[in-house]
């Protein structure tokens, strides 16, 4: 990347602390331990150790959740097994424990106020290069502090499509939808397939088969799904993923998908107005704001994230403004050096920032390339409330690697009690519809709980280099499926499941926006 200018104008970016790798939740998930085991004094917590030794029943060093079945331990399950394998490790379990102040051996106590007040709780702040980042698949796994900073990169390759038509799979009706769909399909030379309901394609072995095979006939290349906002849901997706991973005999995606999704006819039309009329973006237009989430004295990977994209656009002869927003538990914490640097203290949760100040607000309103790291709920990303993003957004693409930032209006999955970070949820849009409604010609973000940067790059990345948008999704969702090895018949969730966090969550990133749009020029 040095000495070269990559093109990335026109993004807005966000992305989450690396979320599923050790979950952030402000309070301490073991605090109802019993009052003795293992030798822990009455009242304390069990060390990591003991509650191996407690619940380890096949004596393989790890847990899984049938082993681990007494309440409040049973609760936690999910929470310590931060990749959502299935099994929780002891190093799993004792960064769940380090991410909430619990020490490993086994104290109730985090560090207190004073403590932080002092900085000796403070966690450091490093900022490498981009490409100094790992970069891990099955072979290759983070270190434990690469792991705890979500400073790596998911591998992804190119995966060859033999098609080259372009495809729109529907289940729209009303003729608002329908003709801009119809235009998209002239203007791409492509045709249009319609089911019933895109929510339930995977519940009918007959209509999948057929689907499948006109997908065949049609020699597909680019694939457009386009769902009604009430069929736009987990399942709904996780199906797309089943029905084009069997084109052929290899678990791979053999399209590359995209979505094209509004939440009304008139911002549906206009999506598909720009689509048709995008140019990729060359690198003068570009003009980086970086915003993050500083929740604490010891999370500090989204402040992090920020400094290793500035030095990125440095080397580009690029300045990066950046605006920090600090909790209650952060006033303490590291700030990034130089100018052009603001900081926003937040009272509470619920204190999120509405509307920038300035000068931080010029430097906002002329970005063409917006970060935003942090934790997220539908209607809230990285600690602003998307009433902040503005009703006309300058920039086109968007990238939002905040958990729920791509959350359907209506979920295949149960509830869950509180998001990352103790964020309630309330009935409000995601970030990824506002901001196409908004103006953004291609939305990147997750349904529900993201893993943030490392798998958020790799498409940053392959869209830096030239390809479309549907390339580089679908070389990030096949990149998940070698790295989990997941196969035919394991993608959608069962209607019966319980965990509000299945394994399929990994899967749940959304790309909103014509697959065969080419957003950065490659230089």
């Amino acid at each position: 990347m040095p000495g070269r200018c990559r093109v990335i104008a026109g993004l807005i970016i966000l992305v989450a602390p690396g979320f599923a790798l050790g979950r952030q939740d402000n309070r301490p998930g073991d605090r109802s331990a019993p009052r003795q085991m293992g030798g822990v004094a009455r009242g304390g917590l069990p060390s990591v150790s003991d509650l191996i030794k407690r619940f380890d029943k096949n004596g393989d060093g790890n847990l899984t959740k049938d082993e681990v079945t007494q309440p409040p331990f049973s609760r936690n399950f999910t929470r310590w097994d931060s990749n959502q394998d299935g099994t929780a490790t002891k190093v799993e379990i004792a960064e769940f424990r380090r991410k909430l102040g619990i020490p490993v051996e086994g104290t109730a106590s985090r560090p207190d106020r004073a403590q932080q007040r002092t900085g000796i709780a403070r966690a450091k702040l490093i900022i490498p290069d981009v490409n100094e980042l790992p970069r891990i698949d099955r072979e290759t796994r983070p270190s434990q502090q690469a792991r705890r900073d979500s400073a790596f990169v998911m591998k992804t390759r190119r995966h060859t499509v033999n098609g080259d038509r372009y495809v729109i799979l529907t289940d729209h009706t009303e003729p608002g939808y329908l003709r801009p769909l119809q235009r998209l399909a002239q203007h791409r030379d492509g045709m249009i397939l319609r089911v019933e309901n895109l929510a339930l394609l995977y519940k009918d072995p007959n209509e999948m088969t057929k689907v499948r095979t006109q997908l065949k006939e049609a020699k597909v290349r680019h694939l457009a799904i386009s769902p009604r906002m009430e069929t736009y849901r987990e399942n709904m997706l996780l199906g797309i993923w089943e029905l084009i991973s069997t084109i052929d005999d290899d678990p791979q995606l053999d399209a590359y998908p995209g979505l094209l999704l509004a939440s009304s006819e008139e911002e549906f039309a206009r999506l598909i107005a720009r689509s048709i009329s995008h140019k990729p973006l060359g690198c003068r237009e570009l003009r980086p704001f970086a915003i993050s989430q500083v929740p604490s004295t010891q999370e500090l990977r989204s402040l992090q994230k920020s400094g290793i994209l500035r030095k990125l656009f440095a080397q580009q002869d690029r300045r990066t403004p950046i605006f920090a927003i600090y909790g209650p538990r952060a006033t303490d914490a590291p700030r990034l050096p130089g100018d052009l640097v603001w900081s926003y203290q937040s009272k509470g949760r619920g204190d999120l920032l509405k509307k920038f100040p300035d000068p931080a607000a010029r430097e906002f309103e002329k970005a063409s390339l917006l970060i935003m790291h942090g934790h997220g709920v539908p209607g809230m990303s990285c600690g602003v409330d998307i009433d902040a993003i503005g009703e006309k957004l300058s920039a086109k693409v968007v990238l939002c690697g905040s958990c729920f930032a791509a959350a359907p209006k209506k979920s295949d999955l149960p509830r869950m009690r509180q998001a990352p970070g103790g964020y309630s949820f309330e009935a409000r849009d995601a970030f990824a519809l506002r901001a196409v409604d908004n103006g953004a010609s291609v939305v990147f973000g997750h349904m529900r709980l993201s893993q943030g940067f490392p798998h958020l790059f790799p498409v940053l990345e392959a869209w830096m280099e030239g390809r479309t948008v549907g390339q580089a999704y679908q070389e990030l969702i096949n990149g998940i499926i070698e790295m989990r090895d997941l196969k035919s018949g394991h993608f959608v969730v069962s209607e019966s499941v319980s965990d509000a966090r299945p394994p399929q969550n990994i899967l749940l990133y959304v790309v909103i926006g014509d697959p065969a749009v080419q957003p950065l020029r490659a230089n």
